[in-house]
């Protein structure tokens, strides 16, 4: 029985960080997208020069 526990244990587990993994990509798609997009649309600045569309 202990044998069996510890299988599904450890599907459970894989099964769970296989999830976590496929959505920190799209996560990571979405927020390189943004990114990106970012850079298409920032405005220009006071002196007419193309800011920074983030703060840091």
């Amino acid at each position: 029985m202990l044998p069996l526990v510890i299988v599904l244990l450890l599907v459970l587990i894989l099964f769970g960080a296989g999830f976590a993994l496929k959505a920190l990509w799209w996560i990571a798609v979405i927020v390189l997208i943004l990114w990106l997009l970012g850079f298409v649309f920032r405005g220009a600045g006071a002196s007419g020069t193309r800011g920074r569309w983030y703060r840091w």
